[in-house]
Formats: structure tokens, sequence, C-alpha cells
């Protein structure tokens, strides 16, 4: 496994790849070695996040390597079908994986999602309104929300 340095337009991200796909895009750095240059998974990742931050991507086809739990696997999959410059509630995507009471349950599976932004974790919020929490800090999500929606807009 290899790590990259990608700087968005929010901040750095830090891209992990084994040779299968993609494992982690994260806020922080994590403890595996970086690359020399991007090869492969990591080139195509790079790819894909400068479309996204350049209104020109809204789903990313990068394969992935996710691990986790079952009941993260079907949380992550399913926030996968939020579309682009839209939320959901904790509540709708309990109700998506047909649990109504896991709403906790899947607030903690969201906050695991080693793959931000590219699985979608920033689209869920509270059914108040509220805005809930994000592993890049709260002022990112709403960055990534407004960034969405303009993209949203101007279509």
């Amino acid at each position: 496994m290899k790590q990259l340095k990608y700087q968005s337009i929010l901040g750095p991200l830090y891209l992990v790849a084994s040779e299968k796909g993609l494992k982690s895009l994260l806020w922080d750095r994590c403890r595996v070695p970086f690359a020399k240059k991007p090869e492969n998974i990591l080139a195509l990742a790079v790819k894909e996040l400068d479309e996204y931050f350049s209104y020109q991507r809204t789903i990313f086809t990068i394969p992935l390597e996710m691990e986790g739990t079952k009941f993260q696997m079907q949380v992550w999959k399913n926030l996968l079908k939020i579309p682009y410059g839209k939320t959901c509630s904790y509540k709708t995507l309990a109700s998506m994986i047909k649990n109504e009471k896991a709403t906790r349950a899947v607030g903690t599976a969201n906050g695991k999602n080693p793959l931000c932004i590219i699985i979608p974790c920033h689209r869920v919020i509270s059914a108040n309104g509220g805005i809930g929490g994000y592993s890049g800090g709260l002022e990112i999500k709403m960055k990534l929300l407004e960034f969405e929606t303009k993209k949203d807009e101007s279509s």
C-alpha cells in the first residue's frame, strides 16, 4: 500500500491505495509510506478528484477496496445512492438499509467511512436539518455541500 497527498481546494487529502483499489481518502495523514509518484490507482484517484473539484465529475468510478463490518459496508454502499448535490438524513439512511431503528449505528458507520468524498458521507445530515458531524470538520462539510449545490444550480 502507498499513500499520496492530494491538495484539494478545501485542504490536503491523503489517498491510500493497494494494487486492487483505493482503500482510503482521509483528511488526516496515516501511517502508510508515501508513493514516489502516483501510479495506477492513485493516478486515477487524482484524475477523478481533479474532475470532481472542477465540476466535471459527479460520480466516481475508481475501483475501491473497502474494509469494514458487514453493517458498515451496507451503510457505505447506500451512501453511494445519495445523488450529487442532495442530502438525506441519518434516519432516511437507516430506512434505506431496512433498519429504521439503527439511526445511531448508521451515524457511527457513516463516521467511520474511510473514503470521504468518494463515498459521500458529507451528504448525510440530521433529520432536524442540522449539519451532523464530519471527519474533516463541520466547516469542510458545509463547504462540500455548498460546492455540490453550486454545481447543481449551474446545470
